[in-house]
């Protein structure tokens, strides 16, 4: 596939900061400790189950004190409608417990010691990070992976190595442009059935032939 050039770069980076300037996450949430969960749960699961979801969880567990003191089976009975429940639920435990153990009951911020809490990884991380502290970082979900790669950004095989490419790309306003390309995945570029016809960065799209009836 054919890469997008220094200007195509520039042009993308332009147009999704400045059309997503003030776009935040669809996960609910109201602390931090609520928005580390929705985002744990919130792999390989839509924001809008988890948001169905978090309202009685929360409500059962509104800190890690309580979190990290649950019984595991009325754990997963709240989030059992969420794909891999049973991994996250004992992930979720874990998480409280160390957060309480080794933290002081304080979730830690920085990226080193967020990716230390069970079921985090680092694009868990820098997402929590993104939305509470507006860090200059990129995370690379299946949204901003398929953009990435139809718009020439990366060839990369994994998420990871995608990450670096758009990281070494963008270079500043990450944390805008991640959550740009995550919504312009989910309601313009999406999966099956791209909205071609009417996307604005068409001008610049590697992959839009493919798209095209044939």
């Amino acid at each position: 596939m054919k890469k997008a050039s220094k200007k195509d770069v520039a042009f993308i980076k332009t147009t999704l900061s400045e059309r997503y300037a003030d776009a935040v996450s669809e996960l609910r949430y109201t602390s931090l400790y609520e928005l580390l969960v929705a985002v744990m749960l919130s792999a390989q699961c839509t924001d809008k189950r988890v948001n169905i979801i978090t309202p009685n969880l929360f409500a059962a567990y509104p800190n890690t004190k309580k979190l990290a003191l649950a019984d595991i089976d009325e754990l997963k009975a709240l989030i059992n409608s969420c794909s891999f429940f049973n991994n996250k639920a004992a992930n979720l435990i874990k998480m409280a417990r160390s957060v309480e153990e080794n933290f002081g009951g304080m979730i830690p911020l920085d990226e080193a010691s967020l990716i230390s809490l069970a079921g985090v990884g680092q694009k868990t991380a820098h997402v929590v990070m993104i939305e509470h502290t507006g860090a200059n970082v990129m995370a690379v979900d299946t949204h901003v992976f398929r953009v990435s790669h139809r718009l020439g950004l990366s060839v990369a095989k994994t998420p990871s190595a995608t990450e670096l490419d758009l990281s070494k790309k963008f270079q500043t306003n990450l944390h805008v442009l991640h959550q740009a390309m995550v919504l312009f995945g989910r309601y313009t570029c999406k999966a099956k059935n791209p909205l071609c016809e009417e996307c604005f960065l068409s001008s610049v799209c590697k992959s839009k032939e493919s798209f095209k009836a044939g």
